[in-house]
């Protein structure tokens, strides 16, 4: 299959220390990734390469086939779909939430005097009814739970019919309930045959959406183990990468944690 990212020999440098440190890495359009590891681990700041808003010190990062620093990162940038905390307090607090997402269309947070067409506005109602919240459609963005302001900047990632999904960290800060329903929502849209690439940052095991098909853990921006997630995430590699000694259990495809 295809790369729609290729990392070979990165690093990111600041202040004298390997924010990433040397890794080499290939995600296939055909794969969804998820990003394990402690904080500081240089996973966000692999999405940021990802997601061509840095650059490497060394090495080579190439998007959907172009090398950054070879090519205008402005052509590349709608092409991919990005969801963020960071991204969610940036949507103006008295935007609707069709137009949180309609605006997706032209790469803009918060409708101004830009204009759409029909086709716009039914793909964003029904890219809303994909990720349950049509009904919302009317509420103000800021008058909605966590869980709901998660799903809208999901939903916003996906409204333009992404080439790569990036996802930071989607369910941190969400009680055990809307933290499920994400993850169903997550969980079927992977699993679907026409879903671009997907890489998704974490913590913890137990957010891994099913239907994930593979897994790199970090730890000090360096990889520790990479690969199908069913032969590489372990108890093992987690304990690499968090510093501690870690069981790792499994059912129906989803993963729990704990320290020994």
């Amino acid at each position: 299959m295809p790369s729609a990212l290729e990392l070979t020999d990165v690093v990111v440098r600041r202040e004298g220390r390997n924010i990433v440190d040397h890794v080499t890495w290939e995600v296939s359009d055909d794969q969804r990734w998820v990003v394990l590891g402690p904080n500081g681990a240089g996973k966000t700041t692999l999405l940021q390469l990802a997601d061509t808003l840095l650059h490497p010190t060394s090495g080579t990062v190439t998007v959907l086939g172009e090398t950054l620093g070879r090519t205008d990162v402005f052509e590349v940038r709608p092409r991919i779909g990005f969801a963020s905390t960071a991204m969610a307090r940036r949507v103006p607090r008295d935007e609707t939430v069709l137009n949180s997402v309609l605006t997706a269309a032209y790469s803009v947070l918060g409708r101004w005097n830009e204009s759409y067409e029909d086709i716009d506005e039914r793909r964003a109602l029904r890219v809303l009814a994909d990720w349950k919240l049509d009904h919302l459609a009317d509420r103000l963005f800021g008058t909605l739970s966590d869980g709901e302001q998660k799903r809208v900047q999901i939903a916003r990632a996906v409204m333009t019919d992404p080439e790569l999904l990036l996802l930071d960290e989607p369910t941190a800060s969400l009680d055990l309930g809307a933290r499920e329903e994400l993850l169903a929502l997550l969980s079927g849209y992977a699993s679907s045959e026409s879903t671009p690439a997907m890489v998704m940052v974490t913590h913890h095991v137990e957010e891994i959406p099913v239907g994930f098909t593979h897994v790199m853990l970090l730890r000090e921006g360096a990889v520790v183990a990479a690969g199908p997630i069913g032969e590489t995430l372990t108890g093992e590699a987690l304990s690499e990468a968090f510093g501690m000694t870690i069981a790792l259990s499994a059912e129906g495809g989803r993963f729990a944690a704990r320290a020994v």
